[in-house]
């Protein structure tokens, strides 16, 4: 082979190996820089889900143990003997916020006086106050539960003061809970389903926190609730699964989030605010854990359901559909209706008083005395 081929050939060959060399180590500098990227890669942190909390399966987890409930300024000093009954602003704690509401401690009659209804076309229809003294020397209790009222406009009491007082006539103490944001309760975080999610747990809390008050019998508990009050009995019965004797006035018994947005069509920017939450909520939330029709099947308490057929805020139709539901489950309930009564039954309010009245009466005065 002449001389200059084999030059030529070496020339070729240290190309080759070269070029070869060349792009072997890019190839083996970026696989380097890609496993070092892997290894430098942080770990994926989950989204932060603070209502996950709030799922009815999470609350029925957790546990209530209840706080000290301090009574402070009398409400009624000028005419507790007149009514029966002295009522007072209370306090509890709810996890680590104070509520404040009203209670309700009734005054034993006396064999020479009975209380009187401070309205007498109130009591006109119901029977006279007539009960004694528990043997054990404590009263049953009843925690009332209002509906909505609109903040500018609320005062303690607002909403269950009428009822709380024939059952407190009647030897009942009455706990009516302001709820967070209310009365003189400390502010709810600031986030609208917080502030609704948060309102069984007060009510929980609450019911935890009889057992420390010493004037009352803390195994015989019951529930009234009137409209959106409903939906929280509701939640907290089935939270729970305690069997709480409940009386509900015109409950709020559709699935949530349509429960809410029924009633946005009076609102001002006719719901469009509301729904933009709820859009936000659903991103993020199952919203069914957070509803009472998919856990009407854990209620063990007994019911009794008030409806007027003329209410507009809770249409005569959900109560129906929601008994319903209750005889399907085979559930323990009596369900009254009054032809033309409206929200706050009007007309009908002296008979649903007295059937309260009777289904207290059974579940939570005949067993102990």
């Amino acid at each position: 082979m002449k001389p200059w081929l084999i030059v030529l050939l070496v020339i070729l060959l240290l190309i080759i190996l070269g070029i070869g060399g060349y792009f072997g180590y890019q190839y083996y500098q970026s696989r380097t820089a890609h496993v070092l990227s892997l290894q430098n890669t942080p770990t994926p942190v989950p989204t932060p889900k603070p209502l996950e909390k709030f799922t009815f399966d999470n609350l029925s987890k957790r546990d209530y143990s209840g706080s000290a409930i301090e009574i402070r300024e009398p409400l009624n000093a000028d005419t507790a003997q007149e009514d029966g009954y002295n009522s007072s602003v209370f306090f509890f704690n709810s996890d680590d916020k104070k509520v404040s509401g009203q209670i309700n401690i009734p005054i034993p009659p006396t064999s020479n006086s009975e209380p009187e209804a401070t309205d007498s076309a109130q009591m006109a229809e119901t029977p006279a106050p007539v009960w004694t003294m528990p043997a054990n020397g404590k009263f049953p209790v009843i925690v009332m539960i209002r509906g909505f009222v609109d903040r500018d406009m609320y005062q303690t009491g607002i909403g269950t003061n009428r009822a709380a007082g024939v059952l407190a006539q009647n030897g009942y103490i009455t706990l009516s809970p302001d709820f967070l944001g209310y009365g003189q309760s400390d502010m709810p975080e600031n986030d609208v389903w917080w502030e609704r999610f948060n309102n069984p747990v007060q009510v929980l809390n609450l019911l935890a926190s009889i057992k420390n008050l010493p004037q009352a019998d803390s195994d015989k508990i019951g529930i009234w609730a009137h409209s959106n009050g409903g939906q929280i009995a509701l939640s907290a019965l089935e939270i729970s699964q305690k069997d709480y004797p409940t009386t509900l006035w015109a409950p709020v018994t559709k699935p949530f989030p349509f429960a809410i947005l029924f009633f946005t069509d009076e609102f001002e920017d006719e719901g469009k605010a509301l729904r933009s939450e709820v859009a936000r909520l659903e991103k993020d939330y199952d919203v069914r854990k957070y509803s009472i029709t998919d856990y009407l099947d854990r209620i063990i308490a007994p019911l009794q359901i008030h409806q007027g057929t003329a209410d507009e805020a809770v249409p005569f139709k959900w109560s129906n559909e929601f008994v319903a539901k209750l005889k399907n489950l085979k559930k323990d309930y009596k369900y009254y209706t009054y032809p033309n009564a409206d929200h706050n039954m009007a007309g009908s309010w002296n008979k649903v008083v007295e059937r309260d009245l009777a289904f207290f009466e059974k579940y939570l005065k005949e067993t102990s005395e």
